[in-house]
Protein backbone atom coordinates (compact mmCIF):
# COMPACT_ATOMS: atom_id res chain seq x y z
CA UNK A 1 0.00 0.00 0.00
CA UNK A 2 1.47 3.28 -1.13
CA UNK A 3 0.62 6.51 0.72
CA UNK A 4 0.34 9.59 -1.43
CA UNK A 5 1.86 12.98 -0.69
CA UNK A 6 -1.63 14.42 -0.43
CA UNK A 7 -2.57 11.93 2.30
CA UNK A 8 0.58 12.73 4.27
CA UNK A 9 -0.08 16.48 3.99
CA UNK A 10 -3.67 15.97 5.16
CA UNK A 11 -2.52 13.95 8.19
CA UNK A 12 0.08 16.59 9.07
CA UNK A 13 -2.54 19.35 8.74
CA UNK A 14 -5.00 17.44 10.96
CA UNK A 15 -2.29 16.85 13.58
CA UNK A 16 -1.35 20.53 13.49
CA UNK A 17 -4.97 21.56 14.01
CA UNK A 18 -5.39 19.03 16.83
CA UNK A 19 -2.28 20.42 18.52
CA UNK A 20 -4.21 23.65 19.05
CA UNK A 21 -6.70 21.79 21.23
CA UNK A 22 -4.58 19.33 23.19
CA UNK A 23 -1.04 20.73 23.61
CA UNK A 24 0.63 23.85 25.01
CA UNK A 25 1.61 24.71 21.45
CA UNK A 26 -2.05 25.39 20.79
CA UNK A 27 -2.35 27.68 23.79
CA UNK A 28 0.60 29.81 22.70
CA UNK A 29 -0.64 29.67 19.11
CA UNK A 30 -4.00 31.12 20.20
CA UNK A 31 -2.25 33.91 22.10
CA UNK A 32 -0.15 34.69 19.02
CA UNK A 33 -3.27 34.70 16.79
CA UNK A 34 -5.06 37.07 19.19
CA UNK A 35 -2.08 39.43 19.10
CA UNK A 36 -1.77 39.16 15.32
CA UNK A 37 -5.40 40.21 14.83
CA UNK A 38 -5.44 42.96 17.46
CA UNK A 39 -5.58 46.45 16.00
CA UNK A 40 -5.20 49.95 17.40
CA UNK A 41 -8.25 51.10 19.30
CA UNK A 42 -10.69 53.49 17.65
CA UNK A 43 -10.77 57.06 18.92
CA UNK A 44 -14.26 58.32 19.76
CA UNK A 45 -15.25 61.49 17.88
CA UNK A 46 -15.25 64.58 20.14
CA UNK A 47 -19.02 65.15 19.80
CA UNK A 48 -19.74 61.50 20.75
CA UNK A 49 -17.50 61.29 23.81
CA UNK A 50 -19.13 60.63 27.15
CA UNK A 51 -17.82 62.31 30.26
CA UNK A 52 -17.08 60.82 33.65
CA UNK A 53 -18.74 63.06 36.19
CA UNK A 54 -18.36 60.98 39.36
CA UNK A 55 -14.82 59.95 40.29
CA UNK A 56 -15.89 58.60 43.68
CA UNK A 57 -14.92 54.95 43.10
CA UNK A 58 -13.17 52.77 45.65
CA UNK A 59 -10.64 50.17 44.52
CA UNK A 60 -7.86 48.11 46.11
CA UNK A 61 -4.19 48.43 45.22
CA UNK A 62 -1.63 45.61 44.93
CA UNK A 63 -1.11 45.60 48.70
CA UNK A 64 -4.88 45.17 49.13
CA UNK A 65 -5.28 48.72 50.53
CA UNK A 66 -8.36 50.75 49.67
CA UNK A 67 -7.95 53.94 47.68
CA UNK A 68 -10.24 56.26 45.75
CA UNK A 69 -10.20 56.75 41.97
CA UNK A 70 -10.80 60.44 42.69
CA UNK A 71 -7.03 60.91 43.13
CA UNK A 72 -6.76 60.63 39.32
CA UNK A 73 -9.20 63.44 38.59
CA UNK A 74 -7.53 65.92 36.21
CA UNK A 75 -5.04 63.35 34.88
CA UNK A 76 -4.95 61.24 31.72
CA UNK A 77 -6.23 57.80 32.77
CA UNK A 78 -5.85 54.39 31.16
CA UNK A 79 -8.16 51.65 32.45
CA UNK A 80 -8.04 48.01 31.41
CA UNK A 81 -10.40 45.38 32.77
CA UNK A 82 -8.88 41.92 32.51
CA UNK A 83 -8.92 38.38 33.89
CA UNK A 84 -5.99 35.99 34.04
CA UNK A 85 -8.15 33.10 32.85
CA UNK A 86 -9.27 34.95 29.69
CA UNK A 87 -6.91 34.22 26.81
CA UNK A 88 -7.64 37.55 25.03
CA UNK A 89 -6.69 39.39 28.23
CA UNK A 90 -3.35 37.61 28.37
CA UNK A 91 -2.72 38.42 24.71
CA UNK A 92 -3.52 42.11 25.22
CA UNK A 93 -1.49 42.66 28.39
CA UNK A 94 1.87 42.54 26.59
CA UNK A 95 1.00 45.67 24.58
CA UNK A 96 -0.36 47.32 27.74
CA UNK A 97 2.98 46.63 29.43
CA UNK A 98 4.73 48.44 26.56
CA UNK A 99 2.31 51.38 26.90
CA UNK A 100 2.92 51.45 30.66
CA UNK A 101 6.70 51.40 30.20
CA UNK A 102 6.47 54.40 27.87
CA UNK A 103 3.99 56.51 29.89
CA UNK A 104 4.33 55.55 33.57
CA UNK A 105 4.45 58.70 35.64
CA UNK A 106 2.64 60.69 32.93
CA UNK A 107 -0.61 58.69 32.83
CA UNK A 108 -2.54 57.00 35.65
CA UNK A 109 -2.82 53.28 34.88
CA UNK A 110 -5.59 51.12 36.31
CA UNK A 111 -5.15 47.50 35.25
CA UNK A 112 -8.23 46.14 37.03
CA UNK A 113 -9.28 42.59 37.85
CA UNK A 114 -11.96 41.13 40.12
CA UNK A 115 -9.95 38.00 40.88
CA UNK A 116 -8.36 36.89 44.13
CA UNK A 117 -4.93 38.31 44.93
CA UNK A 118 -2.81 35.11 44.95
CA UNK A 119 -3.62 33.81 41.42
CA UNK A 120 -3.16 37.33 40.06
CA UNK A 121 0.26 37.68 41.71
CA UNK A 122 1.31 34.32 40.23
CA UNK A 123 0.07 35.32 36.76
CA UNK A 124 1.84 38.70 36.89
CA UNK A 125 5.10 37.11 38.07
CA UNK A 126 4.94 34.37 35.43
CA UNK A 127 4.61 36.94 32.63
CA UNK A 128 7.01 39.46 34.23
CA UNK A 129 4.52 42.32 34.04
CA UNK A 130 5.47 45.40 36.06
CA UNK A 131 2.36 47.55 35.73
CA UNK A 132 0.37 48.09 38.93
CA UNK A 133 -2.60 45.79 39.38
CA UNK A 134 -5.80 47.19 40.80
CA UNK A 135 -8.59 45.10 42.33
CA UNK A 136 -12.24 45.79 41.72
CA UNK A 137 -14.56 45.89 44.70
CA UNK A 138 -17.78 44.16 43.66
CA UNK A 139 -20.85 46.18 44.57
CA UNK A 140 -19.11 49.57 44.63
CA UNK A 141 -20.50 52.30 42.40
CA UNK A 142 -18.40 52.66 39.26
CA UNK A 143 -18.06 55.39 36.63
CA UNK A 144 -17.54 52.83 33.84
CA UNK A 145 -19.03 49.53 32.70
CA UNK A 146 -16.98 46.66 34.17
CA UNK A 147 -18.91 43.60 32.97
CA UNK A 148 -17.04 42.99 29.68
CA UNK A 149 -13.54 41.55 29.96
CA UNK A 150 -11.24 42.50 28.37
CA UNK A 151 -12.19 46.09 27.79
CA UNK A 152 -10.30 49.35 28.04
CA UNK A 153 -10.87 53.06 28.48
CA UNK A 154 -8.69 56.06 27.82
CA UNK A 155 -9.87 59.19 29.61
CA UNK A 156 -8.57 62.72 29.05
CA UNK A 157 -7.81 65.29 31.76
CA UNK A 158 -11.35 66.69 31.54
CA UNK A 159 -12.95 63.29 32.12
CA UNK A 160 -13.95 62.61 28.51
CA UNK A 161 -13.83 58.98 27.43
CA UNK A 162 -11.63 59.25 24.35
CA UNK A 163 -11.36 55.49 23.73
CA UNK A 164 -13.60 52.64 24.84
CA UNK A 165 -12.68 49.25 23.41
CA UNK A 166 -14.39 45.98 24.20
CA UNK A 167 -12.18 43.01 23.41
CA UNK A 168 -8.51 42.96 22.60
CA UNK A 169 -6.61 45.93 21.15
CA UNK A 170 -2.99 46.67 20.36
CA UNK A 171 -1.98 49.52 22.66
CA UNK A 172 1.60 49.67 21.46
CA UNK A 173 1.17 51.52 18.15
CA UNK A 174 2.17 54.91 16.81
CA UNK A 175 -1.51 55.89 16.59
CA UNK A 176 -1.93 55.29 20.34
CA UNK A 177 1.38 57.00 21.17
CA UNK A 178 0.39 60.13 19.21
CA UNK A 179 -2.98 60.20 20.99
CA UNK A 180 -1.30 59.80 24.39
CA UNK A 181 1.14 62.62 23.66
CA UNK A 182 -1.72 64.90 22.62
CA UNK A 183 -3.77 64.08 25.73
CA UNK A 184 -0.79 64.61 28.05
CA UNK A 185 0.00 67.98 26.42
CA UNK A 186 -3.59 69.32 26.77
Amino acid sequence: MKISKKTILNVVLILFILSFFVTPIGYYGKIWLNRAFAFSPEIIEKNEQEKITDYDWRLKDEAWNFFNFEESKGNVIFINLWASWRLPSEAELASIQELYDKYKGKVDFYIITNEEQEPVKAFIAEHEFTFPVTYLIIGEKMPIETAKVPSSYLIDKSGNIVVHEEGISDWSTNKVYKLMERLIAE
